[in-house]
């Protein structure tokens, strides 16, 4: 009888290099047979939402946060999110009691070696505490549109070379 192959996680404390990863369209380096997967997990996941999940969700549906919106259950390279915020980068992950925490630490890496910041919040939490769960997203989004505008602020003005002045 042959041996069975398990599947083992690489450990996490090794460096992701952003620049090995291909983040443009359906790239990432995942093939189109497995982001679909991605994608019918994450519709599945969506059907079939924690209590957690749809407190939340009905919250930003009757928040007004302008341009920066949070999709339900994005896809995000390899990995789903609870939320993305693509114009941030941010993204929301909550924590239920039966997660690993090492493929979430993993998928944290990832997550944060592309740019994206990544939010964990107990799903208890939630349910007990909306309003300063609320409130630290509510921070943690203004941190990042503070990091954002500080980015442009350090990135070399184009303008000049391009001639693209106004």
């Amino acid at each position: 009888m042959t041996e069975r192959k398990k599947l083992a996680l690489k450990p996490s404390d090794e460096a992701i290099d952003p620049e090995t990863l291909n983040k443009k369209g359906r790239g990432w380096k995942i093939s189109d047979k497995r982001l679909d997967a991605l994608h019918d997990r994450a519709r599945e996941m969506k059907r079939f939402a924690s209590p957690a999940n749809k407190a939340l969700a009905k919250r930003f549906a009757e928040g007004d946060m302008g341009r920066y919106t949070f999709k339900r259950f994005a896809v995000v390279g390899s990995a789903i999110v609870d939320f993305n915020c693509h114009n941030l980068g941010m993204a929301i992950i909550i924590e239920e009691e039966d997660d690993d925490p090492a493929i979430s630490k993993r998928r944290d890496k990832s997550l944060e070696a592309v740019g994206i910041r990544v939010m964990r919040i107990k799903a208890a939490h939630i349910l007990e505490n909306m309003d300063q769960v609320l409130e630290r997203i509510t921070l943690g989004m203004r941190m990042r549109i503070g990091d954002k505008k500080d980015a442009r602020r350090r990135a070399p003005d184009n303008t000049q070379e391009t001639g693209d002045e106004q």
